[in-house]
């Protein structure tokens, strides 16, 4: 079983205790807008780490991350990109690449807006963690942690930052 905490739009501000929700975690995903290199240099020798650009990512995080990810975690295919829109209003390029890359978990961020959700015509879930950081108008800043035992994505939490 893997422990995975979900992380995005941190715009150059992480909470310390992000460290102590993630300390349980095998790996960290960050699905975009770092904000600073330094902010994925921290959770990277914290934990390893897995990430994607975002719009407001500069080349020092765009060196290093990519716009978009494909991996499997144990059984599990994911896809992550940073503005991919949520089910069934994806952004165009994202619908395309869902529909060709068939992921069993779609995460995403960029709208500051937490969403778990199911997309049952692609037999997809979607992860959008919230924002993190203190930029954007959420009200609530969030991030998302869970586990994969082989084919089964279980143990969703969302977790509220003060």
């Amino acid at each position: 079983m893997t422990k995975i905490g979900i992380i995005s739009d941190t715009h150059n501000y992480l909470d310390d205790t992000v460290f102590e929700h993630f300390k349980d975690c095998d790996e960290i995903w960050h699905a975009g807008d770092f904000g600073t290199i330094e902010i994925a240099n921290k959770l990277a020798g914290f934990k390893p780490l897995k990430g994607v650009y975002g719009n407001i990512d500069g080349q020092d995080i765009r060196s290093i991350y990519p716009e978009k990810l494909q991996w499997k975690c144990e059984e599990v295919e994911i896809f992550m990109k940073h503005i991919g829109g949520y089910p069934p209003n994806y952004n165009p390029d994202t619908k395309k690449e869902l529909l060709l890359a068939r992921p069993k978990l779609f995460i995403s961020g960029h709208s500051h807006i937490l969403k778990v959700m199911f997309d049952e015509k692609i037999q997809c879930l979607h992860i959008n963690p919230g924002a993190a950081g203190k930029q954007g108008w959420q009200k609530v800043r969030t991030l998302v942690r869970f586990a994969i035992d082989k084919d089964d994505i279980k143990n969703c939490e969302v977790i509220e930052l003060n």
